[in-house]
């Protein structure tokens, strides 16, 4: 009888420590909060078993138009730690955070990236201010998702100095997978043919996958979904697609299907496939995580212009 207490009672102190390789007790995990999934992505890759990572934004769902909800502002005030893109994708970020009254740290992913911003004469291309808004969309660019992950190893870093070995060594493997990936992506791009390097696109998130990697994106919509594409963005892109013989039109993954069926109707291009622009699949799905959507957007590609 006393033995079999003693079993129970080990394996029930197992449970409560749930090992993370560090003898942290899973009641000890940092609480992170992610403002969208590829943030939760790259937060997961870097905190392992000693982040316990929360996302508002979840896969599928587009983080220009989302919400907050009462349920969001005491996740952010129970959380440590709170990673947003920055560049103002989350706009309603900074409600938020004061709604909340959290005390947690923050850290901005996109904080050491250089952006980019739309083309002067874009009639998205302008804050209310008249400045050139930056485009956030920067991890489209595997060597930003270098300087996200940096980011988010200083912020866990911070908040549990304990684990900053843990951190570190995480990193230092996942930006090694993320050079692999740049690498992958550029091998894969050599091999369509250059005049056909023209991809169109339902909203204008792959500026910065363009710039990396050689492909012009064109798009009716500007950087964020809150706005629909005016009727003369439209017919602009309609009459570029039929002057230039752009081969294919892409769906996302975030975006209203009826734009990119109706410039495909009028032109006579293809739809090419769907890409992941602003959040990943569900975790089964073929973009559960940043790596795999990446890898998933140039096949796509690949297969649509190569040929």
């Amino acid at each position: 009888m006393i033995r079999r207490r003693l079993v129970l009672a080990a394996g029930l102190s197992l449970l409560a420590f749930a090992a993370d390789g560090t003898g942290a007790r899973a009641a000890d995990r940092v609480p992170v909060v992610a403002s969208f999934s590829i943030l939760g992505d790259f937060v997961r890759e870097v905190g392992g078993d000693r982040a316990d990572v929360t996302e508002l934004v979840g896969p599928n769902a587009d983080a220009h138009v989302y919400q907050p909800s009462a349920a969001d502002a005491r996740r952010l005030a129970a959380a440590r730690l709170v990673v947003v893109n920055g560049l103002g994708f989350e706009g309603w970020m900074d409600r938020l955070v004061k709604a909340s009254g959290t005390s947690a740290a923050m850290v901005t992913a996109a904080s050491s990236v250089a952006p980019l911003t739309l083309e002067a004469g874009d009639g998205h291309a302008h804050g209310a201010d008249g400045r050139p808004s930056p485009d956030p969309h920067a991890w489209q660019d595997a060597r930003n998702a270098r300087l996200y992950v940096a980011a988010i190893r200083d912020g866990l870093t911070g908040v549990d100095p304990a684990g900053a070995e843990y951190y570190r060594a995480r990193a230092d493997a996942y930006l090694a997978r993320l050079d692999a990936l740049d690498a992958e992506i550029r091998a894969a791009v050599a091999r369509i043919p250059e005049d056909r390097r023209r991809v169109v696109t339902s909203h204008d998130a792959f500026a910065y996958f363009g710039r990396a990697y050689g492909l012009a994106f064109i798009a009716p919509q500007g950087v964020s979904t809150d706005a629909e594409a005016s009727a003369r963005d439209v017919a602009r892109i309609i009459r570029q697609i039929r002057a230039e013989k752009i081969p294919a039109v892409f769906l996302e993954n975030v975006t209203d299907p009826r734009l990119v069926e109706r410039i495909t109707r009028e032109t006579g291009a293809r739809i090419g496939g769907r890409l992941w622009s602003d959040a990943l699949s569900a975790r089964d799905g073929p973009a559960g995580t940043y790596i795999e959507m990446m890898r998933s957007n140039i096949r796509e590609l690949t297969s649509a212009l190569a040929g």
